[in-house]
């Protein structure tokens, strides 16, 4: 996990900057309030732990949920009470992550629900918010989803631009050979196909091909090496493709498209 406070810290400081005028302005000093986090509509929340960062000077903070859970519309989230000031001056950041991370976590556990019964899991992606990676897959994980790789370092995925670079996928293949990484490597034609497993290749991406191709091309591989599909998947087709027979799925929307769920922040004076 990154370091929260810092990420808690420049979200404040982007918002607030030198003070907030509005509160400053309309509230007095020293006037004690409640805030309430609700969802306003069925989601699987996920973000939590940034609320202990964000109110660790108030007197209480109830967080009543858990990241993972599955909340039905109306359900409390969470309840701090201290400074108005403070709630008012913090309700943005905090919705703004509560609302982006569940908005992941809800999506990704669409994906999931929608492949239930299959032997395929779901992956997330790289495809993340710059300085948010972390947080943004561990609400995926919240969701139910399988995390990839975290980045460049801690897996080696050769893709069809690598393999370019490489000059073939034998090439490729016999660069990256007594590597301590897991390794996969992405094939786009049959004859990549056949070049990778007699190559030795234990980990197939297969992209952009649609489930009757993908159907065919894992009956090939028989059991030689997994396989991820990936690549114009989308949750009206993903229990098409996960019917094909892979090992995962991976869907870059998970993170780089899922919407903002629907919370509220309402506040009460003490």
């Amino acid at each position: 996990m990154p370091d929260l406070r810092a990420v808690v810290e420049r979200a404040l400081a982007e918002d607030i900057g030198p003070g907030d005028a509005t509160t400053l302005a309309c509230v007095e000093a020293g006037t004690q309030a409640a805030g309430t986090f609700t969802a306003r509509q069925p989601i699987v929340v996920a973000g939590l732990e940034l609320l202990e960062i964000l109110y660790e000077d108030a007197p209480s903070l109830v967080v009543v949920a858990r990241n993972g859970d599955r909340l039905a519309s109306g359900a409390r989230i969470a309840v701090v009470r201290g400074s108005a000031r403070t709630l008012l001056s913090r309700e943005r950041v905090a919705l703004n992550f509560l609302q982006r991370l569940s908005g992941v976590a809800t999506l990704a556990a669409q994906y999931v629900d929608a492949v239930a019964g299959t032997r395929t899991k779901i992956l997330d992606t790289r495809k993340t918010t710059p300085g948010l990676r972390l947080l943004e897959k561990a609400a995926a994980a919240a969701g139910g989803v399988t995390n990839h790789r975290i980045g460049l370092y801690d897996a080696i995925l050769i893709k069809n631009n690598h393999i370019t670079a490489a000059g073939g996928v034998r090439n490729a293949l016999d660069r990256v050979r007594g590597s301590n990484l897991k390794v996969e490597i992405e094939v786009r034609t049959r004859d990549e196909l056949d070049q990778a497993l007699s190559s030795g290749a234990k980990h197939l991406l297969l992209d952009n091909l649609t489930p009757a191709q993908a159907m065919e091309w894992i009956a090939h591989i028989a059991g030689r090496a997994t396989v991820e599909l990936s690549g114009n998947i989308t949750l009206d087709n993903v229990r098409a493709y996960a019917e094909a027979g892979p090992d995962f799925i991976s869907s870059g929307a998970i993170t780089h498209s899922a919407p903002a769920v629907d919370i509220n922040f309402r506040l009460e004076l003490d």
